[in-house]
């Protein structure tokens, strides 16, 4: 089975429809979204619309459940919550019911995923060091577990009870080894790297691969400048942070 795995997208259409055919030019076997079609970008309806085209497995993120009130906006940083505030506008009842009926985690014989952590998925808690890792490695039956939320793509791997965080963007699968991959933002990176990432796993031939796409990210930054959204969520798109 071969896996198209995208993440945080975050309003950002550019970033998304680079990422998206890409994702139809792989002719992938199935496609699953980790969280995060919403939120600190200028095109919510339209990524949402993009989004049901394609129709991946749905997880859901931290802002859609801000969107859906199950998150409180105090939970959010003040540019989230602005954007937040501001998207609510933007889409339509239609679209919140479809935002509802994404699921906190997806899991299969060969995989889970979940936004944040597997420790406690409700409540959105990073994976951004190998200490955080290693308390989702002890909640692991998968050998392989994808999450996003960070925005910061990348590796990390358990063996023999030790855990490693991986430098490489390309790896074989080793059987005896676990592995928590991030794979990053389609919309919004944050690991000083502005290109979209996507993540595509061959579960059969054991290979892993994280991408990264050029987008037109000034034309981003530009409507989010015009429509009055705070500036920060602009510049962080060229600084890719």
């Amino acid at each position: 089975m071969r896996y198209g795995i995208f993440s945080d997208v975050h309003s950002n259409l550019e970033a998304f429809k680079v990422v998206s055919d890409y994702l139809k030019r792989s002719k992938l076997d199935r496609l699953i979204f980790i969280g995060d079609i919403i939120g600190y970008g200028p095109r919510p309806a339209e990524c949402i619309s993009l989004l049901r085209d394609i129709n991946p497995v749905l997880v859901t993120g931290n802002h859609e459940w801000g969107i859906l009130d199950k998150l409180a906006l105090s939970y959010f940083n003040p540019d989230a919550r602005a954007s937040l505030v501001w998207t609510r506008k933007q889409i339509t009842s239609a679209d919140i019911k479809y935002l509802s009926s994404f699921s906190l985690s997806y899991e299969n014989e060969e995989l889970i995923c979940v936004h944040g952590s597997l420790s406690k998925p409700d409540k959105f808690y990073y994976i951004a060091s190998m200490h955080e890792a290693e308390l989702s490695f002890s909640l692991m039956q998968h050998q392989i577990c994808f999450v996003g939320h960070s925005h910061r793509a990348g590796i990390y791997s358990l063996s023999d009870g030790f855990v490693v965080s991986l430098n490489q963007r390309q790896i074989d699968i080793e059987p005896e080894k676990k592995y928590i991959v991030n794979v990053g933002s389609v919309g919004q990176p944050r690991d000083m790297n502005n290109r979209a990432s996507v993540c595509v796993y061959d579960s059969s031939a054991k290979t892993l691969r994280i991408d990264r796409l050029e987008y037109n990210l000034q034309a981003t930054a530009s409507e989010i400048l015009k429509l009055n959204l705070p500036s920060a969520l602009a510049n962080r798109l060229y600084e890719g942070w």
